[in-house]
C-alpha cells in the first residue's frame, strides 16, 4: 500500500507541474504579445514625439526591446519554465560584430536580443506583418529579410555604422534531426563586408519551443539552454585572390554548416 501511494503521489506531482508549466508558458507567451502591443501603441509612439533626432530614437527603441527581452527571459526562469547559462558573452563587448548562431528554438532570439548590447537583427518578413511585433521590428531598425529590400546593403550598413548584426543562417529553426543546412546569404556579407563572424552555439537539452511544435507541447522538465560564444571565424582564410567571391562565399557556408552541426550536436534526436 505504501508503494503504491507513493507512486500515485508522484504520478500526481508530475501532472500537476505538467498542468503548471502549459499554464505558465501561455502566460508568459501573453505576456509578450501585450508588451508588443504596448511598446507599438504607446511607448513608441510617445518616444517618437519626445525623441526628435531619428537615430537617437532608433537606438532607445533598440535598447528598450533589449531591456524588454532580458526581462521576459527573467520571467520565464522564474516560473521554473527553463534555465539558462551564458558562456564567453564578454566576447560580444565589441562593436560592428557580425554575430551568426544557429536556432534550435522559438525563443532565441529572445536569448539574443535581450544580451547582446547595441545589436540590430535580420527578421523574417512576416513577424513586420504580425500586430503584435510590427511597430517595435520597425521602431527598432531591425532589417526586413524579403525579396524587395536589399538585405546586403543595409546589413553592411549597419557594421560600418558600428552595431552588432545578428543573424540566423539556416532561416528557420534547426531540424529535428540535428543537421544544419544554412543559406548563403550570411556568408555573403561576411565576404563581402569582409567581416570575420563571431559564432554564438545554442544548445537546448531537452527540446522545447522546435520547428512545427506547439506552444503548450512542453518537455518532460524545465529545458536548460546553454549560449555560448566562440572564437571568431577570419573571413580571410576562405578568400583567394585568384577566386571570385562566390567560391569564397560557398567555402564559408561549408564550413559554417559543418561547424554548427559539430557544435550543436545535442540537439539530434536520440
Amino acid at each position: 500500500m505504501v508503494t503504491i501511494g507513493c507512486g500515485g503521489g508522484g504520478a500526481m506531482r508530475r501532472h500537476l507541474d505538467h498542468a503548471w508549466r502549459v499554464f505558465a508558458t501561455g502566460f508568459s507567451f501573453f505576456v509578450f504579445g501585450l508588451a508588443g502591443l504596448v511598446l507599438g501603441l504607446v511607448v513608441f509612439p510617445v518616444l517618437s514625439v519626445v525623441v526628435r533626432h531619428g537615430e537617437t530614437r532608433t537606438r532607445v527603441c533598440r535598447e528598450t526591446i533589449s531591456w524588454t527581452f532580458r526581462r521576459f527571459v527573467g520571467l520565464m526562469r522564474g516560473l521554473g519554465l527553463l534555465r539558462y547559462d551564458l558562456i564567453e558573452f564578454e566576447r560580444l563587448d565589441r562593436r560592428g560584430l557580425l554575430v551568426l548562431a544557429n536556432h534550435p528554438s522559438l525563443i532565441d532570439t529572445v536569448f539574443l536580443l535581450g544580451f547582446i548590447r547595441n545589436c540590430t537583427c535580420v527578421v523574417d518578413e512576416h513577424l513586420f506583418e504580425n500586430r503584435f511585433t510590427a511597430r517595435p521590428l520597425v521602431a527598432a531598425g531591425f532589417i526586413r529579410n524579403s525579396a524587395g529590400t536589399d538585405v546586403f546593403t543595409q546589413c553592411i550598413a549597419a557594421l560600418d555604422a558600428g552595431l552588432n548584426v545578428l543573424i540566423f543562417p539556416e532561416g528557420t529553426r534547426t531540424r529535428l534531426d540535428g543537421v544544419i543546412r544554412l543559406r548563403r546569404g550570411a556568408a555573403n556579407i561576411a565576404v563581402r563586408a569582409e567581416r570575420n563572424v563571431t559564432p554564438v552555439i545554442i544548445r537546448c537539452t531537452p527540446r522545447t519551443l522546435v520547428k512545427g511544435e506547439k506552444w503548450w507541447q512542453v518537455p518532460p522538465r524545465p529545458p536548460s539552454f546553454s549560449l555560448r560564444v566562440g572564437d571568431d571565424i577570419a573571413v580571410q582564410s576562405f578568400s583567394h585572390e585568384e577566386d571570385a567571391p562566390a567560391l569564397a562565399v560557398r567555402r564559408l557556408t561549408a564550413h559554417l554548416e559543418q561547424y554548427f552541426t559539430s557544435e550543436s550536436v545535442a540537439h539530434a534526436v536520440p
